[in-house]
C-alpha cells in the first residue's frame, strides 16, 4: 500500500465558524457539486462526515425548491 503524501484535508465548516450550510446559500452549495448535479464526496472535499450529511441535506433541499438544478444537460 502506498504512503500518504501531503496533509489531511480539514473540514472547511469546522475551521470557519462563520461558514454555514444553509439551502438558501447556492453559490456555496455549488461549490460541492460537479458541474453535471452530482455530490461530490467527501474524501474529494474534506468535508468531515457530519457535515456531509448535513450538505447532502440541504443540497436536496435547494434542488426541490429549484434553488439548485437536479441534473445539467449539456
Amino acid at each position: 500500500m502506498p504512503k500518504r503524501k501531503g496533509r489531511r484535508k480539514t473540514c472547511p465548516f469546522e475551521n470557519n465558524p462563520n461558514l454555514v450550510i444553509d439551502y438558501k446559500d447556492p453559490k456555496l452549495l455549488r461549490q460541492y457539486m460537479t458541474e453535471r448535479g452530482k455530490i461530490v464526496p467527501r474524501r474529494i472535499t474534506g468535508v468531515s462526515a457530519k457535515n456531509q450529511r448535513l450538505l447532502a441535506l440541504h443540497i436536496k433541499r435547494a434542488r426541490q425548491l429549484a434553488l439548485l438544478p437536479f441534473l445539467s444537460v449539456e
